[in-house]
């Protein structure tokens, strides 16, 4: 590749459905792009020593592997120092590792990613040697591809759950041996089609960590009402996914005379009890993730960015002097808030700025319903059953995942508006803002849009689908009348499809595009074992499977 060329296709809206080139439609920029392929490259590194060590990870090791695989998903990070850094402490981890497999001595693979000593010299060469296409064989890079992106999503989910304390040395353990399995320049197909199934199984654990972090720290969702409108006092904007953060937010704006409003995949926060205890966390601002620049801007407070879903802001932004970033996100020219020893961060210097500026511009007003997690919807598991058992509901859909901004999305609202009145929608994710302002009504007293939450709530569906599976004696889970139609972007919903054929689910339509990674080979390998397929017309898809 020349000095100005790139090639990431991880993402539903690269460029012309095969891969961007020349800059990112996120907004990456080649420079940075070839930095993440040196982080990943140097993550392929620690991951195959550490496994070749076979021994347990040290929480150096695991730390390092989750935040910077993290902060190469799609919008978390484009800070190029920042990415830097990291290449920095995985350089420094590997040398550690080698010296530990010298001194006992375990002979390492001689793998580039291995020996190469890491010199700052070398650095821009390293990157460029180490994209995407170093693996020349479509099918064998795709398989490469598969599991590195939905390693990707496992680290995200990780991350959350570890910052609330919970986490499995096991799950870290695959993650080594995945990384290990990639980087091996002969494994063959059959290797690593069995290492991209073995992911989604730890995609299950990691979302079933996750959940279990979030209940017992936050309690269980349950039916909530959110507020989209605004108050008359200043407010904070907190987007993205951690929940630990919006705890300490809200924490040190109590009594502060401040609002705290939640922002695209933050909205499911409402849902959690000691969160929404929080009297000044008043309602939700805005849409999906997309839609940021418009309304950053109406907001006027600060915003604070806990994950991805960063969308590079216009030159003559006005709100650019006000954004934040934490964990693995990063803006050139953005503060960015660091955790504390103790686990916490410090938003001083958000609620100062907070305080001097207006109260958030009204664009919408009303309520939003969810908190439909698998323990709400299993408390009206009779509701829902007699509903099922006398033809009230006929079938639910599953319309998990992601929002982005190509016209081709306006599919998902079509297809909800369409849907017979006797379907349920269940969603997570932020694909959901695409009609869960909608009046579809209910069913004897159901919504006929449960909400679960965030993307890795997607897990409820799964755990929901087996439990009617138990309720109604179906001998598969595929006989049950769900029928799953997920809108993917980035890598959190590639480990959920992922996660769905380690479970046995088939015939899962994806959309609106099929993803640049999956090459023809391998994607024939996933319609013949799976029936993976891709979206049609609305009238064509509800006609030929909800009919």
């Amino acid at each position: 590749m020349t000095e100005n060329k790139m090639f990431c296709f991880q993402c539903q809206e690269t460029a012309k459905g095969t891969g961007c080139t020349i800059k990112g439609v996120c907004g990456k920029e080649a420079e940075t792009s070839k930095w993440q392929d040196l982080l990943l490259s140097v993550v392929r590194g620690v991951g195959t020593i550490q496994h070749t060590l076979g021994e347990k990870a040290s929480k150096e090791v695991a730390d390092f592997l989750v935040d910077a695989l993290f902060s190469t998903i799609t919008n978390a990070n484009f800070d190029d120092q920042s990415i830097l850094n990291r290449v920095d402490t995985g350089i420094a981890l590997k040398k550690q590792l080698l010296e530990t497999a010298l001194s006992k001595n375990i002979t390492v693979p001689n793998y580039q990613e291995v020996h190469w000593g890491g010199e700052k010299s070398d650095y821009s060469e390293e990157g460029k040697r180490e994209g995407v296409l170093r693996n020349e064989n479509a099918d064998l890079r795709s398989l490469k591809e598969l599991t590195v992106l939905g390693l990707k999503g496992i680290a995200a989910y990780y991350d959350h759950a570890a910052r609330l304390g919970e986490t499995n040395e096991e799950i870290i353990a695959f993650m080594c041996k995945a990384l290990a399995t990639i980087t091996a320049p002969d494994a063959d197909m059959e290797t690593l089609l069995g290492i991209v199934l073995e992911t989604g199984k730890y995609g299950v654990d990691v979302m079933a960590l996750l959940d279990k972090a979030n209940t017992e720290a936050y309690g269980t969702p349950e039916l909530t009402k959110v507020n989209i409108g605004v108050g008359k006092k200043p407010g904070i904007l907190i987007s993205g996914h951690d929940l630990k953060d919006i705890e300490d937010l809200l924490i040190q704006t109590e009594g502060t005379g401040i609002d705290v409003y939640t922002h695209g995949e933050m909205l499911p926060a409402h849902y959690y009890p000691q969160l929404k205890k929080y009297k000044h966390l008043v309602g939700n601002y805005g849409n999906a993730w997309w839609k940021q620049k418009e309304e950053f801007a109406s907001f006027n407070g600060p915003i604070v960015f806990t994950t991805n879903c960063i969308v590079p802001p216009a030159k003559n932004a006005n709100y650019a002097e006000r954004v934040f970033t934490t964990n693995s996100t990063g803006f050139p020219g953005w503060k960015h808030i660091a955790t504390g020893e103790d686990g916490k961060k410090d938003f001083s210097e958000v609620i100062a700025l907070a305080k001097t500026c207006k109260a958030p511009q009204e664009i919408e007003t009303g309520e939003i319903v969810g908190g439909f997690a698998h323990a709400q919807v299993f408390a009206l598991a009779d509701q829902v059953v007699e509903a099922v058992k006398s033809g009230a509901i006929r079938k639910f859909v599953v319309m998990s995942g992601c929002d982005g901004r190509m016209k081709s999305r306006n599919y998902y609202e079509e297809f909800a508006k369409t849907l017979p009145k006797d379907v349920v929608i269940l969603t997570s994710g932020c694909a959901k803002y695409r009609y869960n302002k909608l009046n579809l009504g209910d069913i004897n007293g159901i919504p006929r849009v449960l909400d679960a939450g965030q993307c890795n709530d997607s897990y409820s569906w799964a755990v929901v689908a087996l439990k009617l599976k138990e309720i109604f004696d179906a001998n598969d889970i595929n006989d049950l009348p769900i029928f799953f139609n997920i809108a993917w972007y980035e890598q959190k919903a590639v480990i959920v499809l992922l996660a769905l054929l380690h479970l046995g689910v088939k015939n899962i339509h994806i959309g609106p595009t099929l993803p640049a990674f999956v090459s023809e080979g391998v994607l024939q390998v996933l319609v013949d074992n799976f029936g993976l397929t891709g979206i049609s017309t609305v009238e064509e898809d509800i006609q030929k499977y909800i009919l």
